[in-house]
């Protein structure tokens, strides 16, 4: 009788997602027979632990659907080594609360200088509080968008691109467009603005913009959208890379 109730409450709990009920309860259960544990106590330790099963779950699945190139944490940050306009704001970044309020963060300076490690470590924490979030370079989505525009399914993308709590754009400003693809990052970035959060790093001061995207107006449209309400760090300093290297061979 107790191996035909065990059987059934495993079809149960595999029927209800239920992964630590389904592979422990029998565990469970001799353990609370022993400790003589109230049956609340049983059930509320049972559903805590399905509880942090599936949190868990869902923050690997938002961090491998982020489609991060590599994971670099916010903790793994050496402050002092930052250009110091970012050293004055990553702490107030860190709270996310740019996110809640639907600001855009753009980091510009040059190369090396933490650009995409504080881009990719804002864009962790948020999967880690339940954030969606998609890291994407931008040649990548202005090929993403060129593809489905061809294959007619652009307003499929549209739709999946507004959802995102955050959209990390990175490189801005290493290649240079032609007017689809300006029209298309246009209309899509703009989508977003005052409503959902993005960040963008970039190479390039405001006013070479118009290097990458040959029109004046869309330029200067892009960059008022883009701006409004927006954290705007400079980043120009020394290579935090150089300096990461230098420290990194001086520990060898």
């Amino acid at each position: 009788m107790i191996n035909d109730i065990q059987e059934k409450i495993t079809a149960f709990a595999k029927e209800l997602k239920l992964p630590y009920t389904m592979r422990h309860f029998k565990d469970d259960v001799s353990e609370a027979n022993k400790t003589s544990k109230t049956y609340d106590a049983f059930l509320y330790d049972l559903l805590e632990k399905e509880y942090d099963i599936r949190k868990e779950n869902g923050r690997n699945n938002r961090v491998r659907s982020a489609r991060f190139p590599y994971k670099k944490y916010l903790e793994d940050l050496i402050i002092e080594d930052l250009p110091e306009d970012a050293r004055n704001k990553v702490n107030v970044f860190s709270t996310l609360e740019f996110i809640e309020a639907g600001q855009n963060i753009i980091l510009a300076g040059n190369p090396g200088v933490g650009k995409t490690h504080i881009a990719i470590g804002l864009g962790l924490k948020a999967c880690n509080e339940g954030y969606k979030v998609l890291f994407t370079t931008i040649p990548l989505l202005v090929n993403e968008l060129k593809e489905s525009r061809s294959e007619r399914t652009l307003r499929a993308f549209e739709h999946r691109f507004e959802k995102y709590d955050l959209i990390i754009a990175d490189e801005l400003g290493y290649i240079s467009f032609d007017k689809e693809a300006s029209e298309l990052l246009f209309t899509y970035l703009s989508l977003r603005a005052g409503r959902k959060s993005t960040i963008i790093t970039t190479n390039l001061s405001f006013e070479r913009w118009d290097e990458i995207f040959k029109d004046p107006v869309m330029t200067a449209a892009m960059i008022d959208r883009l701006t409004h309400k927006s954290y705007i760090v400079n980043m120009n300093g020394n290579s935090y890379r150089l300096k990461e290297t230098k420290r990194w061979l001086e520990e060898q």
